[in-house]
C-alpha cells in the first residue's frame, strides 16, 4: 500500500529527519511539508541535502494543508501540537481522521501535574508513548508497548535524551538488578538537539572547543519523561529518582548516556548481564554490544540505532550502562516512522536502517 504523509514543522532538524526517512520508505508518498516562518521558501534552502524534493515549496502550518493525508507528523515547538491535532480531528462525516505523530512533548506525560510543574501550560492528554521497545513490568520483551502501537491513531514520540536513557537503563530496572531510587545519568549532546533557534550560546564561536552543561539540578524537561518510563519498566520501581545532567559537546549529532544506579544486594554479574541480553534479544534497532566493546556516537550517526554496553563498578557498588543514538534518528524521527509502520501494520523496520556512516 502507498500512504500518504505530511509533515508539520518540515524545516526544523526533526521535521527535516523524519523527511530524509520517509524519502526511501518504500510505502510512503511525501505530501505537504509546512511551516511557519519558512512558509513560501524553497525547501532546498533549508535542507540542501535532500535533493529529490529540493525544488518544492513549504506551506503555511495549517490543518487545512494537513487534512487529506494518511498520516501527519507534528514537529513543532512544545505546546503548539494540542491545538493542531484537535483541528485535525474536527473533521466532517465522511471524512476520516489521519494517524498523527508528535514529535514534541505535548502528550508524552501521562501525569498532568508533571506536565504543568515542567512546561507551565494546560496539560494536552496523553497518547501511547512511542518506543516500541519500551519494557513493562515482569515482561522481558516489548510486546505490550508493540501492542498499544498496532492500535494507535495518536502517538506521542520520546524525547531524545529519554530514549537513551530509557534504553540503556530498563533492563535493570524491569529484573530488579539495581535500586532505581537512585539513578544518575549524564548526557553528551550534540548541537541538533537544541533545535534550528538562532541563539548565542548555540553558535559556532560559543560551543566549538567547548563543553558547555544546561539544564543542571532536575530543571530539565526530560526527567519527569524518563522516570515515568522507568516506573512502567520495574514492578519495584514505584520510587523511581532521576538525577540528569545534559552536556552539550561540539558535535552536529548524537547522544552518549552513561547512565548508573547502585547494584541490587546479593546481584552477580552474570545475573546482570543476563537482564540486558535478555532484554535485548531479537530486537532490530536496540543491540548489546559484546563485552568490552563501548558504544560511540560516531557508530549511530544516520543510523535507526541504539549501542548498549552494561558493565560493574564493583568499587562503587554500580551498575553502569552506556548508551549512544544519533539523536535525530533513534531519538525523534526513526522512532516516529517505527511507531507509524507499527500503527499502519507494515513490517517495523521498513525504511530505517542499522547501517551507520562512518568516518
Amino acid at each position: 500500500m502507498t500512504v500518504s504523509v505530511a509533515i508539520a514543522g518540515a524545516s526544523g532538524y526533526a521535521g527535516g529527519e523524519t523527511l530524509r526517512l520517509l524519502l526511501a520508505h518504500p510505502e510512503v508518498e511525501v505530501g505537504a511539508l509546512t511551516a511557519h516562518s519558512n512558509a513560501g521558501e524553497l525547501v532546498g534552502r533549508h535542507h540542501p541535502h535532500l535533493r529529490s524534493v529540493a525544488d518544492r515549496t513549504f506551506v503555511a502550518t495549517t490543518a487545512e494543508n494537513l487534512r487529506g493525508h494518511d498520516v501527519v507528523v507534528l514537529g513543532l515547538p512544545h505546546g503548539a501540537s494540542g491545538t493542531i491535532a484537535a483541528e485535525l480531528e474536527a473533521v466532517g462525516p465522511g471524512s476520516a481522521t489521519p494517524l498523527i505523530l508528535d514529535l514534541g512533548a505535548d502528550h508524552r506525560l501521562t501525569d498532568a501535574t508533571d506536565w504543568a510543574a515542567f512546561y507551565g501550560s494546560e496539560h494536552a492528554g496523553s497518547w501511547p508513548y512511542g518506543m516500541p521497545e519500551l519494557l513493562h513490568a515482569g515482561e522481558t520483551a516489548a510486546s505490550s508497548q508493540r501492542g498499544a502501537l498496532s492500535q494507535a491513531r495518536h502517538i506521542a514520540v520520546p524525547g531524545c535524551n529519554v530514549t537513551a536513557v530509557t534504553l540503556g537503563i530498563q533492563p535493570g530496572v524491569a529484573a530488579g538488578v539495581l535500586d532505581p531510587s537512585d539513578v544518575v545519568a549524564v548526557l553528551s549532546v550534540g548541537y541538533s538537539g537544541a533545535g534550528k533557534a538562532m541563539k548565542p550560546h548555540l553558535t559556532a564561536a560559543e560551543g566549538i572547543g567547548s563543553a558547555a552543561p544546561y539544564a543542571v539540578a532536575g530543571t530539565h524537561r526530560h526527567v519527569p519523561e524518563i522516570e515515568q518510563n522507568l516506573r512502567v519498566a520495574g514492578a519495584g520501581a514505584a520510587d523511581v529518582h532521576c538525577s540528569f545532567t545534559p552536556v552539550l559537546v561540539p558535535m552536529s549529532r548524537g547522544i552518549l548516556a552513561t547512565t548508573t544506579a547502585p547494584l541490587a544486594p546479593g546481584v552477580t554479574p552474570a545475573q546482570v548481564r543476563l537482564a540486558w541480553e535478555q532484554a535485548y534479544a531479537g530486537e532490530q534497532f536496540v543491540q548489546l554490544l559484546p563485552e568490552g566493546q563501548w558504544p560511540t556516537t560516531a557508530a549511530t550517526l544516520g543510523a535507526n540505532t541504539a549501542l548498549v554496553q552494561v558493565a560493574i563498578d564493583d568499587r562503587a557498588g554500580r551498575v553502569v550502562t552506556i548508551c549512544a543514538i544519533d539523536n535525530l534518528v533513534k531519538g525523534t524521527a526513526g522512532a516516529a516512522v517505527q511507531s507509524m509502520n507499527l500503527a499502519l501494520g507494515l513490517p517495523e523496520g521498513i525504511g530505517l536502517t542499522t547501517e551507520g556512516v562512518a568516518p
